[in-house]
C-alpha cells in the first residue's frame, strides 16, 4: 500500500497522508495537498461506532487516509481513515490466524449475541467464545481488555470472529500438561472440589481434575459423596496414581487425613472396659467397633463363659456390648477384646460384695449374742 506524494494527481484507492485542519460534528477536514481540504465522514473514521469525531482525532493530527471518492470538477474529495486501518488490520489478522498468535483488545461494544472489539476493523466475539463457562451478563465486559485468538476470517463478507475462550482453553491445556509431568504418587496436594458424582468427586489440583473414588473419601463407610464433600470445598488430597498417557489422576481424601488409628494408644489401654458395636461375625469371633473406624476382635473363646459353637449363639450384628481391652497393637492396627472378662469382673465384684455383706452380718450377730451372754452372767 504505497502512499501518494503531495501534489500528485489523485485517484480512488490512493493512500495519502495529511493534517487535520478542522474537527466538526459529523466530519473531519484534512489537508492532503489537494486543491481543497478532503472530507472524512464520521462513518469513515473508525471500524467501531464513534459518538463524535473529536473522540478519534484533533486538529493538527497527521493521519493516513484512503481516497474513497474524487470529483475534480466540484473540488470534492472524500477520504477514509477506516479503510487504511482495515487494510493493515486484515494483513495483521491473517498473520495472527496462521501463527495462532494471542493478542489483546478492548471491548468497545456489547451487542446481541456477543462483544465487539476494535482490531483495526470490527471484530466480533460470539457469546459462546467469551469464556469457557456460560456468561450471564455480557455488559460486565464493556471496556475490559481480553486476550484473544482469531478463529475465523472472511474478507469478502468483512467477517472477523475472535475467541477469548480458545486462549483460556489453550492455557488450561498447557497447565494440565505441566501438572501431569510434575506430580508423583504419594504427594499431598491442595485442591478444590469441582463436581460430585455417585461414584466420587472430581478435584482440581491446579490445572487438572483428579478423581477421588467414593471409597477414598473417608476412613468410614460412605453412602453418598455429598455426605462428605460439596462443590467448591477446599481439600487436601493424596496422589494415588498418575496415568500421563490417558491424563488421569487418582486421588485420596482419606489418605491425606489422620487415620482412625492415629492416637489410639492414648485413648485405649489394656485393662480398660470399653463400649462398642458388633460390626461383623465370623467363624472365629466378632469384630467390635469401639471408636469410629477402629475395630477390635473378640475371639470366640472370649465371647462367653459358657462353651459356644458359633459367635451367633451369643451375639448379633449391631448389638451394643461392653468389652475389656486385652492388647493394643497400633502398628498392626489390631485390638484384642474380651466380653467374657467383663462378665468375670462383674461376677467377681458381685461375689466380693456378697462376701463383704455376709461378713458384716456375721459380726453383727456375734455382737448381739455376746451382749445377751453378758446379761445372763450378771
Amino acid at each position: 500500500m504505497e502512499e501518494m506524494n503531495q501534489g500528485t494527481q489523485l485517484a480512488v484507492g490512493d493512500v495519502v497522508t495529511g493534517k487535520v485542519t478542522k474537527v466538526e460534528d459529523k466530519q473531519v477536514l484534512v489537508d492532503v495537498g489537494y486543491k481543497s481540504d478532503g472530507v472524512v465522514p464520521i462513518s469513515e473514521l473508525s471500524n467501531v461506532h464513534v459518538e463524535k469525531p473529536s473522540d478519534v482525532v484533533k486538529e493538527g493530527d497527521e493521519v493516513t487516509l484512503k481516497v474513497k471518492k474524487i470529483d475534480d470538477e466540484n473540488d470534492e474529495l472524500v477520504l477514509s481513515k477506516r479503510a487504511v486501518e482495515a487494510d493493515k488490520a486484515w494483513e495483521e489478522l491473517e498473520r495472527k490466524l496462521d501463527d495462532g498468535e494471542v493478542f489483546e483488545a478492548e471491548v468497545k461494544e456489547v451487542v446481541k449475541g456477543g462483544l465487539v472489539v476494535d482490531v483495526g476493523l470490527r471484530g466480533f466475539i460470539p457469546a459462546s467464545h467469551v469464556e469457557t463457562f456460560f456468561v450471564e451478563n455480557l455488559e460486565e465486559y464493556k471496556g475490559k481488555t481480553l486476550t484473544l485468538k482469531v478463529i475465523e476470517l472472511n474478507r469478502e463478507n468483512n467477517r472477523v470472529i475472535l475467541s477469548h475462550k480458545a486462549v483460556v482453553e489453550s492455557e488450561q491445556a498447557t497447565q494440565k500438561q505441566k501438572v501431569l509431568q510434575n506430580i508423583e504418587a504419594g504427594q499431598i496436594l491442595d485442591g478444590v472440589v469441582q463436581r460430585t458424582t455417585n461414584f466420587g468427586a472430581f478435584v482440581d489440583i491446579g490445572g487438572i481434575d483428579g478423581l477421588v473414588h467414593i471409597s477414598q473419601l473417608s476412613h468410614e463407610h460412605v453412602n453418598n459423596t455429598t455426605d462428605v464433600v460439596a462443590e467448591g470445598d477446599k481439600v487436601k488430597v493424596k496422589v494415588l496414581s498418575v496415568d500421563r498417557d490417558n491424563e488421569r489422576v487418582s486421588l485420596s481424601l482419606k489418605e491425606a487425613q489422620p487415620g482412625p488409628w492415629s492416637g489410639v494408644e492414648g485413648k485405649v489401654k489394656p485393662g480398660e472396659i470399653v463400649e462398642g458395636t458388633v460390626q461383623r461375625l465370623v467363624n472365629f469371633g466378632a469384630f467390635v467397633e469401639i471408636l469410629p473406624g477402629v475395630e477390635g476382635l473378640v475371639h470366640i473363646s472370649q465371647i462367653a463363659n459358657r462353651h459356644i459353637g458359633t459367635p451367633q449363639e451369643a451375639l448379633k450384628e449391631g448389638q451394643k456390648v461392653k468389652a475389656k481391652v486385652l492388647d493394643v497393637d497400633v502398628d498392626s492396627k489390631r485390638l484384642s477384646l474380651s466380653i467374657r472378662e467383663v462378665e468375670n469382673d462383674e461376677n467377681k465384684k458381685e461375689i466380693e460384695q456378697y462376701t463383704k455383706e455376709q461378713e458384716q452380718s456375721t459380726f453383727s450377730l456375734g455382737d448381739v449374742i455376746g451382749d445377751q451372754l453378758g446379761k445372763l452372767k450378771k
